[in-house]
C-alpha cells in the first residue's frame, strides 16, 4: 500500500515491510516540537503532509533556520547517525500528519538491514547538504532570492500554493527584521510572482519564482533526485 512519505515509498518492499508495523501514525500540529537541543530524541518522524524546520538556537536564545523537511523525508536524522540526541530545534511550522517510529527500533532495523540503512543515510547526507546550502545562501544572497528559496521549498512539500505564514514566522526561519520581509514581499509581489497577504503568501508564478531565485535553489533538490528519486506529489494514500 502506497504511504504518502516518499523517502518510506523509496524502500525496497522488504524494507518497507519490515519497518511498516513499527510504524504509529501522528497528528503533527503547527508549533509542536519534535525534538529539543540535547535532550534524547525517543521518536523518529515521517511527515506525511506539513512542513518541520531545524532550527540551531544560539545561547543568547537567537533562532536561525538550517533546514527543511516534509513528505520527502524524515527527522531528526542524527538518529540515523547513530546519535539519540542533536543541537538542533525540530518544530512544525505548517500543521500535517505523520507516522513515527521508536528512534531505538529504527536503529535496530537499519543494523539488521543494510539496505535500509543505505537508503537512510542518503537521506542524512541530502539533509546535511541542505544545511550547506543554507548557510551558503545566508552568506551570499539578497533577502529577496533567500525568501524566494525559502518559499520554493516549502511549496516541494505542500499540495496547495497558499502557504500559511505570518511575516513574524518568516523573519525567524531567514533570522532577519520582520521589516526587511515585508519588503521583500513587497519585491516579489513587484514581480507579480507571488500574493503577499498578513498571514498567508500565494505562489502566482512558480517558474518565475525559480528563475528569480536563480542559483540560491536546485542544488540541494537535484542531489535528492539523483539519490532518492523526483520530489514531486508522492501516490495517494489506497
Amino acid at each position: 500500500m502506497p504511504i504518502r512519505n516518499r523517502l518510506l515509498n523509496m524502500l525496497a518492499p522488504d524494507d518497507l515491510a519490515a519497518i511498516t508495523p513499527a510504524l504509529e501514525p501522528v497528528d503533527l500540529p503547527q508549533g509542536l516540537v519534535l525534538s529539543q537541543p540535547h535532550d534524547i530524541d525517543h521518536y523518529c518522524y515521517f511527515p506525511l503532509s506539513g512542513v518541520g524546520s531545524t532550527v540551531i538556537v544560539s545561547p543568547a536564545g537567537n533562532q536561525s533556520e538550517v533546514g527543511l523537511f516534509g513528505r520527502e523525508g524524515m527527522s531528526p536524522a542524527s538518529a540515523l547517525l547513530d546519535s539519540d540526541r542533536n543541537p538542533c530545534r525540530v518544530i512544525m511550522q505548517v500543521a500535517g500528519t505523520g507516522l513515527r517510529v521508536e528512534t531505538s527500533r529504527l536503529v535496530g532495523l537499519m543494523d539488521r538491514r543494510p539496505p535500509l540503512r543505505r537508503m537512510l543515510l542518503r537521506w542524512a547526507y541530502v539533509v546535511n547538504m541542505q544545511m550547506a546550502f543554507t548557510a551558503q545562501s545566508n552568506a551570499i544572497h539578497s533577502i529577496d532570492k533567500r525568501l524566494a528559496r525559502w518559499i520554493l521549498m516549502c511549496h516541494d512539500r505542500l499540495d496547495e500554493d497558499e502557504l500559511s505564514l505570518t511575516h513574524e514566522f518568516l523573519s525567524i526561519m531567514l533570522s532577519v527584521r520582520r521589516s526587511s520581509v515585508t519588503a521583500s514581499l513587497h519585491v516579489l509581489e513587484g514581480e507579480r510572482l507571488i500574493y503577499a497577504e498578513r498571514k498567508a503568501i500565494r505562489i502566482r508564478d512558480r517558474a518565475g519564482l525559480e528563475a528569480f531565485a536563480d542559483d540560491a535553489y536546485g542544488s540541494v533538490e537535484r542531489e535528492y533526485q539523483r539519490l532518492l528519486g523526483p520530489m514531486g506529489d508522492p501516490p495517494p494514500e489506497v
